[in-house]
């Protein structure tokens, strides 16, 4: 299918998210990549944030010849003098950001370890990615939100927020501070037009997935794709959805 061809087709389908800016990081596989897709699909403007460089410019590349608009900004969202140049970037690219997913994550050292055999360096490298990270570039851009009285973002959890398992406490930790690093924006900006949720994803075919558990069955995770749509359809019909929720993807059904 040609890339005019392609336009039209989306055209054709519910294009809820049109001409909608939209910042994803963690964007050049699994998750990250599939959500950029698909809030492309449905017509966001969407820029693509992920360390990996050539990997991130073939995903923004196939949302571009699939008659998308994506822009791939090479950064790590755990360096802290990386945060307004993302946020800069991003806004000279498609505007002021209207949806931002904080996808991008960090196991620590892998095979997964005991807290006690966890150096404090790898603590602290998870908590810089997976917590400080999202609260630095929340914090440069949903300001810029609440001005102009709307704006949705996203964190992206995990059960191990919620659940304990032994060798996940580094990465535990880290999502269940993000959990609650969410509830505290969803408070503080109340009335401002932001809203701000967590998903649970559930588990995925996901590269970080087998890097946690090798020996997983991948035929029993979901696949990016379609939790991705998910997501996305929740991205559209967000004004219906309470504010500072922890929700978790298996409950929320079909896209729309």
């Amino acid at each position: 299918m040609s890339k005019r061809e392609n336009r039209a087709a989306g055209r054709g389908e519910a294009r809820t998210l049109e001409g909608k800016a939209a910042l994803v990081t963690g964007a050049s596989r699994g998750l990250g990549a599939a959500l950029a897709k698909e809030l492309a699909r449905r017509g966001a403007k969407v820029v693509l944030v992920a360390r990996g460089g050539d990997a991130l410019r073939d995903v923004a590349g196939a949302i571009t010849a699939s008659g998308g608009e994506a822009h791939a900004l090479a950064a790590d969202v755990g360096d802290k003098d990386a945060t307004y140049a993302i946020a800069g970037a991003a806004a000279a690219l498609v505007g002021p950001i209207d949806i931002l997913v904080h996808n991008a994550s960090t196991l620590g050292p892998t095979p997964l370890r005991l807290l006690l055999d966890t150096e404090c360096e790898d603590l602290g490298r998870a908590l810089e990615v997976n917590v400080v990270g999202p609260f630095r570039l929340t914090k440069a851009i949903a300001g810029g939100m609440a001005l102009r009285g709307g704006g949705l973002v996203v964190h992206i959890s995990s059960d191990a927020a919620t659940n304990t398992y032994p060798r996940w406490g580094a990465y535990a930790v880290s999502k269940a501070a993000l959990d609650h690093l969410s509830r505290s924006w969803a408070v503080e900006l109340e009335g401002t037009g932001v809203r701000v949720v967590s998903i649970d994803p559930g588990e995925m075919n996901t590269k970080m997935h087998a890097d946690a558990i090798p020996d997983a069955d991948p035929t029993t995770l979901a696949d990016p794709a379609e939790v991705a749509a998910k997501i996305a359809g929740l991205v559209a019909r967000s004004e219906g959805v309470t504010n500072g929720a922890r929700l978790e993807v298996s409950g929320l059904g079909g896209a729309s």
